[in-house]
């Protein structure tokens, strides 16, 4: 009874309801007829331009065609019950997998008992292969011999993403461990080769000179140092001429290449040759290998020339780079103390500016600094930070960079008191265990000091002595410098004095040897590993010019130490070895045919810093791709940074394993669109490494894998046709690892390993095996697309050029239907397309939208592949699943480019069509009174009668009618963020201290300070030039800088597939209507055109600086993320000598020669 009355109150609920939903669009229709757009005509032509291009996308897509082909094969036998377990079915349909060929059948054939005649071969005409085909067909029946199929031919896997990231982890693990085993080897040999040399101050030896090498003079005598160097160009050096058997040496344009500390260093390092043709030998996958020496040559392998720049200098000093620096060196703190008394005024202040900023730049993320600027008060130079200190990443160094313009001179110099405050700083933060908790240092930039301050000293530092001393001794007055040089003698550290701003950076980069002390004295090779950089100086000189920018690298490196008993004490470091490790050879061993379409692997370092994420954007377009000025030093919380609370990030950094789940919106098409997904991470340690690894998979067809069996002589047929080719960045074979291998393609390499005939190679026999059968399985469309290409009926205007096919495993299967140079977008499929082929951290952007897609409908779009925004094509994709499951692997994507045209014109013909019975219309999209757009689920206009507005978001042409739309719920608008951004402020006054970060960088500006200098002096009064407005930056100019913004994107609700809706723009009430276009991801949008609703502001994609209050800019100085510190630490050792404290430094003679001829030149510019 009870069940009877409910089951007949459920039929009564649903009467009601569908009256309901007829009623709504009842009203819709009259209330859309009454502004004079009826909703049925809008449906009526939508429906018509859907089914037509529908019909279209499928036919020459052959998205029908290779469905069926993959659902014949799962489709289970009668008495089986297996989701997850599917053989083959011999029922009609049924697949080709795993039939065979018989010996006397002139083509394969199938279960199904059609035939699938022997593929195009390479070369063969289309025409040629065409009729091979249809005489194939017309030799008989089938071949009697049947074969039974095995048991289980898919199988469909949940990927298991804790044993995934596992397995990447040891991957990563063995490929580092290779590059510094070989750094490991160069070190032991250095050390040995300097451990049989002895010095000698008479020695001539002539070396390969990195710049000289095959120069000649005006006589064509090769120059000195020079000789006659065999290159030739390798294209795993960037295509650069290298020579595989010798190494070269390059000298800083400031050093005198025939100093006898270089010549000696040069003469035992020569040894290093041997060695580093041995490690290239051994692991053919390494770049780069070199030595840095602490006298400042740097030795090169393999040996290539290098060009000076413009004004002839090289800017490149092995000794201040990080690699360098990190191991030559333990983490510290540091507080630095400049002198602004009023003796400092003038160019005293400008060098003890560049002074303090070449500190910075000895500085890494594992060390921590302040700066104090005092007369007879202590000033912070950044007020915010009284009495801490923070991390030395590039953000915090350059913004203290910015301040140091803002110090001037006045007063008199208490330096007791700014002696007692870093102490002070040191001793409390260090008690936080925040910082370095290493060794700890202060720099002392003035010119003069009148006592010695032992009472300090003895209060804060003695007996320990755990805090250096470095004082900087400003000028070339010599008064006050036996008061310094004691101060650096009594507490461990190191006197300079600089008289000019050329003797800057030699004098600053003195205080690292004194710090490696307790680390050679110990012998501690600690292995250290650098973020990811590039090294735009050495890439200039080597005349690098690659397209697509400079490639980030890593660098592994280890000291280099005197073994010689009798210098024991004094701890000399003789320099640093380093092998870089470039970040693309890290993500060949990403399996990313297991990640799904929209996973991804990641790395980061011990700061949090990220290694590789395919979120990281080191470079940004302004005529050419350069670097972001913090580029380096991205933290994982700016990608990910849905994750509030870091959560992710810190047990990365604190090397945990384990796993992390969030709802994130990961933007594509360069960030014009959003998809929102629920990820998965797993995560864990790289061994040996600072390095932790993690893997982000998206739950529901990203989770889960299949695995199918064809012969490998099948597969084989089938991969080698001249209509396949795989993803360029992906690995199937490493053809790196054995030079004989190098000039193997993969496919190549794939039948040498599969056929047993390269048994040595390394390849993924499983990624192989899947590859094998997506080229059988996706087979039947090359005979399919070459049908319709010689059907002179199908596509006589040519509107379709390509059809396209991409799989899981990075296989993709091309047809054109026109002639390559007539196609309308050239680089699509290519190389320039970064976002449209399979790359090293995604797959093609049609295929991500495509999977997201509702299985069966196509998602049509108009790229933004290149700068000039190509509007000449429409793209339209469909995502192939193995099962009619939400839960189905997408195994494949299915596409076409056609003409933007064509497909315009395919819209206007459907719009013209009307249900009056005497064909005249009520609306027309012809008429001036209404206004008809497609757009796409994002809110692009596809199509419009105004040219110029295609491809523009719909919002900045109809912003009334857009607003509407939001607030009617039928699109969103989601907020995002980005970290990376870079904005435009204007720079209205010189940042001297910012440009003369790297003094070779404004050579012209340096040379002419010291020419200034020099006039100052009365020494070359003869040039009569007003040198003052040279030393001038020009002023008023914009310059990109981090920053951070918000913007929008938008998408469309799913669920709405029609509405109406009216704007009341200054009393004119102006109606529209909008409709879904059947089975894709467009819209109609007709708007009435009576009112005038231009007052209504664009609803635009602009994105927005998120500005900061001061106080919260404070925070954010303050503010520590976690960190792993580096496990290693040498603060001091008690057998040191500290009696090599420094003395006085002037200008080398050599040195003068050499700037002097520079310095004319630059005045005469």
């Amino acid at each position: 009874m009870n069940m009877t009355f409910l089951h007949g109150a459920c039929s009564v609920l649903r009467l009601l309801l569908s009256v309901l939903v007829g009623l709504n669009v009842l009203l819709m229709e009259v209330t859309a007829s009454q502004q004079g757009i009826p909703l049925s005509v809008v449906k009526l032509w939508a429906s018509a331009f859907g089914g037509e291009i529908k019909s279209i996308s499928a036919k020459y897509s052959g998205s029908q065609l290779l469905q069926k082909e993959l659902w014949a094969i799962t489709a289970p036998r009668p008495g089986t019950n297996s989701s997850t377990e599917t053989p083959s079915s011999p029922a009609k349909g049924g697949s080709r997998i795993n039939s065979r060929l018989s010996p006397a059948c002139p083509g394969t054939w199938d279960e199904s008992g059609t035939t699938r005649v022997n593929p195009r071969r390479y070369g063969e005409s289309i025409q040629t292969a065409f009729r091979k085909r249809l005489q194939a067909q017309n030799q008989g029946p089938p071949c009697p011999e049947k074969y039974k199929p095995p048991g289980k031919t898919v199988r469909v896997e949940e990927i298991d993403g804790v044993k995934l990231v596992k397995n990447l982890a040891v991957k990563m693990e063995e490929m580092f461990r290779k590059k510094a085993e070989a750094t490991r080897r160069l070190v032991e040999a250095a050390e040995e080769a300097h451990h049989q040399h002895e010095d000698n101050p008479d020695l001539q030896y002539e070396y390969f000179n990195a710049v000289l090498i095959n120069e000649v003079d005006n006589e064509g005598n090769n120059v000195e140092l020079g000789g006659e160097f065999l290159l030739e160009p390798n294209d795993h050096f960037n295509n650069l001429s290298v020579n595989l058997s010798l190494s070269v040496v390059q000298v800083p344009t400031n050093m005198y290449n025939k100093d006898p500390d270089i010549v000696n260093g040069v003469y035992w390092s020569e040894a290093l040759n041997k060695v580093f043709v041995d490690n290239f030998e051994r692991d053919p996958t390494l770049i780069w290998q070199y030595f840095g020496s602490a006298k400042g040559f740097f030795r090169q392998y393999p040996g290539v020339k290098w060009h000076p720049d413009e004004n002839g200098v090289i800017g490149f000093d092995c000794r201040n780079r990080k690699w360098y620096i990190q191991a030559a060196t333990s983490p510290k703190d540091v507080v630095i103390l400049v002198d602004v008394s009023g003796s400092m005024k003038g160019l005293r202040l400008t060098i003890a500016r560049q002074t303090v900023s070449s500190i910075l730049d000895t500085l890494g993320d594992d060390d921590f600094f302040n700066i104090i600027a005092y007369n007879q008060e202590i000033h912070y130079v950044e007020p915010c930070l009284n009495g801490t200190l923070v991390r030395a990443d590039r953000t915090n160094k350059d913004h203290f960079r910015e301040h140091l313009d803002k110090l001037f001179a006045k007063g008199i110099g208490l330096l007791g008191q700014a002696l007692t405050e870093a102490f002070t700083i040191l001793n409390d933060f260090n008690q936080t265990g925040h910082g370095s908790v290493c060794s700890q240092a202060i720099m002392l930039v003035t010119d003069g000091a009148t006592e010695m301050y032992d009472d300090v000293f003895e209060k804060y530092n003695w007996p320990e002595r755990k805090v250096r001393i470095f004082p900087y001794l400003i000028g070339r007055e010599s008064a006050f410098a036996d008061n310094l040089k004691w101060m650096a003698c009594a507490n461990k550290g190191y006197f300079s004095q600089i008289s000019t701003l050329a003797d800057v950076q030699e004098n600053v980069m003195r205080y690292l040897h004194v710090m490696s002390r307790p680390k050679v004295i110990d012998h501690e090779h600690d292995t250290v590993w650098t973020e990811a950089y590039v090294d735009s100086a050495l890439s200039q000189a080597h005349k690098l010019n690659d397209k697509a920018g400079p490639s980030l690298t890593t660098t592994v490196a280890m000291p280099v130490f005197s073994t010689k008993n009798e210098t024991k004490n004094q701890g000399i470091l003789l320099g640093v070895v380093g092998t870089d490790i470039p970040l693309q050879e890290l993500m060949k061993l990403i399996p990313k045919h297991m990640l799904g379409i929209h996973g991804y692997a990641f790395a980061i370092t011990n700061n949090g810093y990220i290694l590789t994420h395919p979120d990281l954007r080191p470079l940004y377009q302004e005529g050419q791709k350069r670097r972001k000025p913090n580029y380096s030093s991205v933290d994982l919380s700016e990608v990910e940074w849905e994750d509030k609370d870091d959560i992710l990030r810190n047990a990365m950094v604190n090397r945990r394993t384990g796993t992390f789940s969030m709802e994130v919106k990961k933007t594509v098409d360069r960030g014009r669109r959003v998809l929102k997904m629920h990820n998965d991470y797993y995560y864990t340690d790289i061994k040996g490494t600072p390095f932790s690894v993690g893997v982000a998979l998206s739950r529901g067809h990203g989770k889960y894998f299949f695995r199918g069996n064809v012969s490998v002589e099948t597969g084989l047929r089938d991969l080698e046709q001249p209509d396949v080719a795989l993803a360029d960045e992906w690995t199937y074979c490493n053809t790196e690892e054995q030079h004989e291998h190098r000039h193997l393609t993969q496919i190549q390499a794939i039948k040498l390993f599969m056929t047993g005939r390269r048994p040595n190679l390394k390849c993924d026999r499983e990624l192989i095996k899947e590859v094998l059968f997506d080229a059988v399985v996706t087979a039947p469309l090359e005979a399919y697309w070459t049908g319709l290409a010689l059907n002179k009926s199908e596509n006589s205007d040519k509107g379709v050029e390509i059809a396209f096919l991409g799989t899981r495993t990075g296989l993709s299967r091309t047809n054109l239907f026109v002639a390559a140079d007539q196609l309308s977008n050239q680089d699509f499929l290519t190389a320039e397309d970064k976002e449209g082929v399979f790359n090293a951290d995604h797959f093609p952007l049609w295929y991500k939208r495509a999977a997201e897609q509702v299985p069966g409908t196509f998602v049509y779009s108009i790229p933004f592949s290149t700068a000039l925004e190509n509007k000449s094509v429409v793209l339209a994709s469909t995502a192939i699943q193995l099962l009619d499951d939400r839960k189905s692997p997408i195994v494949a994507a299915v596409g076409l480019q056609m003409k933007l045209e064509f497909f315009q014109r395919k819209f206007w013909t459907a719009c013209r069509q009307c249900t009056a019975l005497d064909g005249k219309c009520s609306i027309s999209c012809d008429s001036e009174d209404i206004n008809c757009y497609l757009i796409d689920n994002n809110g692009f206009i596809l199509v419009t009668e105004e040219q110029s507005q295609t491809g523009l978001f719909f919002g900045e042409v109809e912003g009334a009618v857009m607003n509407k739309l939001l607030q009617m719920g039928s699109f969103k608008r989601i907020t995002l963020y980005d970290y990376q951004a870079l904005c435009r402020e204007y720079a209205g006054s010189s940042d001297s201290a910012r440009a003369l970060s790297d003094p070779f960088t404004v050579v012209k500006w340096l040379l002419t300070e010291l020419v200034i200098f020099l006039l100052e002096l009365n020494v070359y009064s003869w040039w009569n030039v007003d040198l003052s407005v040279k030393a001038q930056r020009s002023r008023g100019k914009t310059m990109m800088v981090p920053c951070d913004t918000e913007y929008p994107a938008f998408v469309s609700e799913r669920t709405i597939k029609e509405t109406t809706g009216n704007i009341d723009c200054d009393g004119c009430v102006r109606s529209f209507v909008i409709q879904q276009i059947p089975s894709s991801n467009l819209f109609m949008v007709v708007v009435d055109n009576k009112c005038d609703c231009s007052s209504a502001p664009p609803v635009t994609m602009d994105p927005i600086e998120i500005m900061y209050i001061e106080s919260l800019k404070c925070d954010r100085l303050k503010f520590q993320k976690d960190r792993k510190k580096p496990e290693s630490c040498h603060p001091f050792h008690p057998e040191e000598n500290a009696m090599e404290c420094g003395s006085a430094s002037r200008l080398c003679s050599p040195l003068t020669a050499i700037l002097l001829p520079l310095m004319a030149a630059g005045v005469s510019r």
